[in-house]
């Protein structure tokens, strides 16, 4: 399993997750689906969690819609979401697992006293287990290449 993703998309997911610090931060990724997922869009979505967000993210149901809608109209996949581990590694937590869909990758920004120290990317297996997916960081744009869709 392997990820690929522009410099700038993986750096808005950092910045992201660094201006949200200490909340956790909560985001959709879009591209193409095939041998290799390349993340073409990023777009950061509202923590929708009440109270302490600190530890834990939410994603209104809305937005998956309209997450949904996107991905159909611009004829990308919604390839997975990403969102921040403040002071904790880049490796699922057991609320994660529980919410997780299988189809989707998750990228988990790691972020140490405000700053990002990890990025990794993880997929459930048929066991409902996490399995880290590999990232490989795509350093050249191309023209139809967008790094963040406006909410």
């Amino acid at each position: 399993m392997r990820l690929e993703i522009s410099r700038q998309a993986l750096l808005s997911m950092q910045h992201h997750a660094e201006h949200i610090y200490p909340n956790e931060c909560c985001g959709f990724f879009y591209g193409v689906e095939g041998d290799v997922r390349r993340v073409e869009i990023i777009q950061r979505v509202q923590n929708a969690r009440e109270g302490d967000q600190r530890r834990r993210f939410q994603i209104d149901p809305r937005d998956y819609q309209k997450a949904e809608k996107f991905a159909l109209d611009h004829e990308l996949d919604l390839l997975g979401v990403y969102h921040s581990h403040p002071d904790h590694p880049a490796v699922p937590s057991g609320h994660d697992l529980k919410v997780a869909m299988p189809w989707f990758s998750y990228i988990i920004v790691s972020v140490q006293d405000g700053d990002t120290a990890r990025v990794r990317s993880w997929r459930l297996t048929d066991n409902r287990e996490f399995e880290e997916e590999e990232i490989a960081v795509n350093e050249l744009e191309n023209e139809n290449s967008t790094t963040e869709k406006p909410t």
